[in-house]
């Protein structure tokens, strides 16, 4: 089969018989994009059985019933305000059925016999009934119907009906998946395992999800395993050092590395050495030494005379970063962001073309057009989450062989490996380096406001500098989240001038101060939303409060609590939460206070909640997936890393004819990159 006979799932919504411009426009809403294809993977979040028929008296408030009836009577409104009511018995019990506009008077005749299905009120009644059909014709009702998440404004019919239009479209695909496993699972093809998900006669099989949640999950894998290896061949340079600027910046330090740290650095040096580009990400729990490890990498490409740069999301850990090179490095670094300006930056862009500057810090600044390396041969991203895989292949292209190092404090769920980072080697950091002190956290219900008050007044007065975090800004009407504003205006009230604010909102030099002047012991306690997440670090700071903790992500609530413990004196967590806590939040925050293994809280929490963009600002649902669950079909995804990398040793340019079919499932689930490196060869 020609790929391009996919022609028709990528058409437009509006290709569809039926399908206009208006519905069209629900249609995407409700899908999250206007082609046919994507109604297609816009699959059912669960099913109504109609089957079973239920007598009048056992109707349970709240169920969905069908039930066989006699019309006794109708009874119309008394004025245009009230409801039109038909009064129906099957003869153990009477019952009303609703209508507030749109009453169906032919299908409910008086004296006639028909089959009802609905969801049944608290009256045991129903208002307005899904179905009625009369009982000679029964086969009309569905006995198995779909339920998809819909907008305002769109309804289920409407749905059913373009998704019996686009069922058509689907071709025949030829088999991308080993026989023998599709004979093993006893899962049906591409389009009946859509037909069966979509218009069920029956409840489906998990064979059939199953079989779909394979076909998304191979396609992933068939791709990063095609990058992985592109990242592999693409040629590269040896570098060698003689370990002598590794040694300077050591005693610098003045710590040991961990053992992880060692292993880590083997690890990248095994890399750097090799004549291939590097890819590799860096793994490492808050805490874990990762600059460090970073540091000594970049000073190898220094000892092989090029230069390193060090990229971080933000200009506060550009900061961060640039404070501990200037520690330990003993080359000259140099900071490069979009404040620095003039003959500052003049200088800068000419140290890195003439190769005079041998290491830089920065923001994206670092990657623009006009910034120009005389020898770049080493790049590190920090917390980088956001890129995809070509971005993160094309952050060396200041160098032409330029390695990559990609860093992040987050820890990530071994799914999340295996799919959105699965192009990269992983180095994993463990433990914490010497010194650094475990964090005792403790859950308070926020009725205990005053006393956790009255802890933090005893802390402040023992010299302790706590930070104080809450989730919103400003008050909202919509919420009755705390507002970091009204916290600090409290604490003022209480403290004095001891207390600053930071938020997001605020002009950067506000906040920049307030972070300045608790960092130097100028203020003592800092109100906060999350925006100290990532790049503060004070190690005096030892108690951290977080309000209302049961609505931040687990991974978030993990990077916050790092920024405490990390002095030599005895440091504390306090995660304020709501009176009433649902299971799955209460059992979050007990992972949270009984470990501080971010990828022990990683796992469970992708577990409990799901991936979603854990590494971002989505904490819940799945991530980038439209057809497998990430939990649920977690077996499969290992399966599929399996089968993927069988595959392309065997065929390693897809010409055999199962690998023409991948060529197909790649193109249906839009894995350009991989298909632009298949074409390219």
């Amino acid at each position: 089969m020609e790929p391009d006979r996919l022609a028709r799932l990528f058409a437009p919504q509006t290709s569809l018989r039926g399908v206009g411009a208006a519905l069209a426009a629900l249609l995407h809403r409700a899908t999250g994009g206007g082609r046919v294809i994507d109604l297609l993977f816009h699959l059912p979040d669960s099913y109504i059985d109609r089957r079973e028929r239920t007598a009048l008296r056992d109707l349970q408030p709240g169920k969905m019933a069908t039930v066989a009836v006699d019309v006794i009577r109708i009874e119309p409104p008394a004025n245009a305000r009230q409801p039109t009511k038909a009064i129906v018995s099957d003869g153990t019990a009477f019952c009303e059925l609703t209508f507030f506009k749109g009453f169906p008077r032919g299908k409910l005749p008086p004296g006639g016999k028909v089959l009802v299905s609905g969801r049944v009120d608290e009256r045991r009644n129903m208002v307005h009934p899904d179905h009625i059909v009369a009982l000679e014709q029964a086969d009309r009702l569905p006995g198995v119907e779909a339920v998809w998440p819909l907008t305002a404004g769109l309804f289920p019919w409407q749905v059913r009906k373009a998704i019996t239009e686009a069922l058509d479209a689907v071709p025949e695909m030829p088999p991308w998946h080993d026989l023998a496993l599709l004979a093993r699972e006893k899962w049906p093809d591409f389009g009946p395992a859509l037909r069966a998900l979509h218009l069920p006669a029956a409840p489906p099989p998990a064979a059939a999800r199953n079989r779909l949640a394979y076909d998304e999950l191979l396609a992933g894998q068939v791709a990063l395993t095609i990058v992985r290896r592109r990242v592999r061949d693409r040629p590269g340079r040896a570098l060698g050092g003689d370990g002598t600027l590794r040694a300077k910046a050591l005693t610098a330090f003045g710590h040991t590395p961990t053992e992880s740290q060692v292993t880590a650095l083997a690890e990248i040096d095994a890399d750097l050495a090799a004549p291939r580009r590097m890819l590799r990400l860096l793994q490492g729990d808050v805490g874990s030494g990762k600059t460090l490890v970073a540091v000594l990498a970049m000073l190898r490409a220094v000892e092989a005379g090029a230069q390193a740069a060090l990229m971080a999301p933000t200009e506060v850990l550009a900061q961060q970063h640039f404070r501990t090179l200037e520690k330990i490095s003993p080359v000259p670094a140099v900071l490069l962001t979009g404040s620095v300006k003039g003959a500052a930056r003049t200088r800068v862009l000419a140290g890195l073309a003439d190769g005079s500057i041998p290491l830089v810090v920065g923001t994206h600044a670092l990657f623009q057009d006009k910034v120009a390396y005389r020898d770049l041969a080493l790049a590190v991203i920090d917390e980088q989450h956001r890129f995809g895989v070509d971005q993160r292949l094309s952050m060396g292209g200041k160098g032409s062989t330029a390695d990559v190092l990609v860093m992040t404090a987050t820890p990530i769920p071994r799914t999340l490996l295996l799919t959105q980072w699965g192009e990269m080697q992983v180095s994993r950091l463990s433990g914490k380096p010497a010194g650094r002190k475990p964090v005792r956290t403790t859950l308070h219900s926020l009725a205990t406001l005053p006393d956790v008050t009255d802890a933090v007044a005893r802390a402040l007065d023992s010299g302790a500098r706590v930070y104080w975090v809450c989730p919103m800004v400003s008050e909202s009407e919509a919420t009755d989240l705390a507002a970091a504003e009204a916290r600090f205006a409290e604490l003022r009230d209480r403290f004095g001038v001891a207390v600053s604010l930071a938020h997001g909102q605020q002009e950067s030099a506000v906040r920049e101060a307030a972070l300045a002047d608790f960092a130097a012991g100028r203020t003592r306690l800092l109100v906060a939303t999350t925006v100290i997440e990532v790049g503060v670090d004070v190690p005096e700071a030892s108690v951290m409060v977080i309000e209302h903790a049961d609505r931040f992500g687990l991974a978030q609530l993990h990077q916050l609590r790092g920024r405490v413990g990390r002095g030599m004196a005895a440091s504390f967590c306090l995660l304020l939460h709501d009176d009433s806590l649902s299971e799955i939040a209460r059992r979050r925050l007990l992972l949270l206070r009984d470990t501080e293994d971010g990828f022990l809280i990683a796992d469970e929490d992708f577990r409990l909640r799901g991936g979603g963009d854990l590494l971002g600002t989505r904490q819940s649902g799945a991530p980038g997936w439209r057809l497998a669950d990430p939990v649920l079909h977690e077996g499969l995804l290992h399966m599929a890393a399996r089968d993927a990398e069988l595959l392309l040793q065997k065929d390693p340019r897809l010409t055999s004819a199962r690998g023409q079919a991948v060529r197909v499932l790649l193109k249906l689930f839009e894995q350009t990159a991989a298909m632009r490196t298949v074409h390219s060869g």
